[in-house]
């Protein structure tokens, strides 16, 4: 780790051993700089936003250090401490800009790195990126770029959005972050709830958005940021359970992911998973996580999904799953954020567990909110199929994979459709 002294402004140039050299493929050097930036882009930034206290200008500046070392790692070699090499690079840029700005004498002293155990600046920067001035679609993009490092094209591609568009959303955020003079600040007490709230929905949506995307790559990559920033919130605030409870979540959901997809890149339902194939240890240590939260007392959205997916991951085989704990857990997370989607699941769990009349029952309630929503005729489809009305049901499945343009569930769907 580096010192608090930091690198010289020269640069630290020494390799570590074995690491790519000239000539060589610079596959080692590329991984380590993706797992720099992972872990120290929000870091970086944030450290310069406090210290030249402009948004934008502190991610260029780090967004330049990434480029740089995309050219000279793959050829020099991995830095001993390549963190600290990324904030020399953005520091020099930095201390240039202030030079042109005639205020870096009274900035200079303040542009040291400091240990990795500081974590005020990415909670500083997580809550202005997620600031509710900015659209949605905004946060959700900029805390992509700034906080994990992401490319402009990376989050462009998954979430299948023009890179134009996304760059015009960051753009803009920036902008509003500069004209509005949204503070840098971690938020007051007062404020923190509902502050935190909207930065745990962010995180939410993009895991929603990897989980459900049409490939395992995809999945996996944007998956893995949003595990990466729950996590990061649980160390910075531990004693909230719903981030507890929302870390919780996603590790449940991903100690399966190796189950979700086929050798082909085919969706397999839950119902038809090799259970052999999850991550029982994650399983085990999600579900005392989310224990942990639970003893609070204090039940959330996000814990009450986390319990939810835990009844399945606890099931030693799909017959085995406990549909009425399900059903007991739906209603409590009704009482607390309802919503037609999750009157949906519930009545997937209904039907499981008092048969499919009674889940049929609850989804003609829920025509008029979801007629649009492709799960929901493909849940239907499958009600239908159960009752004996197989021609309701095929006509069912084709408005369903109509209104999907996920290429994954297209496939299930097509699937069904040849073998009904």
């Amino acid at each position: 780790m580096p010192s608090d002294e930091g690198p010289s402004d020269e640069g630290p140039s020494d390799k570590r051993p074995g690491d790519t050299g000239p000539g060589g493929d610079g596959r080692e050097a590329g991984a380590e700089l993706a797992r720099v930036v992972r872990e120290h882009a929000g870091r970086l930034a944030g450290a310069l936003v406090r210290v030249l206290g402009d948004f934008s200008l502190a991610e260029d500046v780090v967004q330049d250090a990434v480029c740089v070392a995309l050219e000279r790692w793959p050829v020099e070699g991995v830095p001993d401490r390549p963190d600290a090499w990324l904030f020399t690079v953005a520091r020099r840029r930095g201390l240039d800009v202030l030079r042109r700005q005639a205020r870096y004498r009274d900035k200079l002293a303040a542009l040291r790195w400091t240990p990795p155990h500081r974590p005020d600046d990415r909670l500083r920067l997580i809550f202005t990126c997620c600031h509710p001035a900015l659209p949605r679609a905004a946060q959700v993009a900029l805390t992509l770029r700034v906080v994990c490092g992401l490319t402009t094209a990376q989050i462009a591609a998954a979430f299948l959005v023009p890179e134009a568009t996304v760059g015009q959303r960051i753009t803009r955020a920036k902008r509003k972050i500069s004209d509005a003079g949204i503070p840098y600040r971690i938020p007051s007490d007062a404020e923190m709830p509902e502050r935190l709230a909207e930065v745990l929905t962010v995180v939410y949506l993009m895991f929603n958005e990897g989980y459900l995307s049409s490939t395992p790559d995809q999945e996996r990559h944007l998956a893995d940021d949003a595990e990466w920033l729950a996590a990061l919130l649980a160390w910075l605030v531990p004693a909230d359970p719903e981030v507890t409870g929302l870390l919780a979540l996603i590790r449940l959901h991903q100690a399966r992911a190796d189950a979700r997809f086929d050798d082909a890149g085919r969706l397999v339902l839950l119902r038809d998973q090799d259970r052999s194939r999850w991550d029982h240890a994650a399983i085990a240590d999600a579900t005392a996580l989310l224990a942990r939260a639970a003893r609070r007392g204090e039940p959330g959205r996000y814990q009450l999904q986390a319990a939810i997916v835990a009844c399945h991951a606890d099931a030693p085989t799909w017959e085995d799953t406990d549909w009425h704990q399900i059903v007991v857990l739906y209603d409590m997370l009704l009482r607390l954020a309802p919503s037609p989607v999750t009157r949906l699941h519930r009545a997937v769990a209904l039907h499981r567990h008092a048969g499919p009349s009674a889940g049929l029952a609850e989804l003609d309630a829920l025509s008029g909110a979801l007629d649009g929503h492709h799960l929901y005729h493909a849940t239907l489809a499958e009600l239908q199929r159960d009752l004996g009305r197989p021609g309701e049901a095929r006509a069912s499945d084709e408005r369903a994979l109509r209104l999907t343009t996920n290429r994954a569930q297209q496939a299930l769907l097509e699937q069904r459709l040849t073998w009904a």
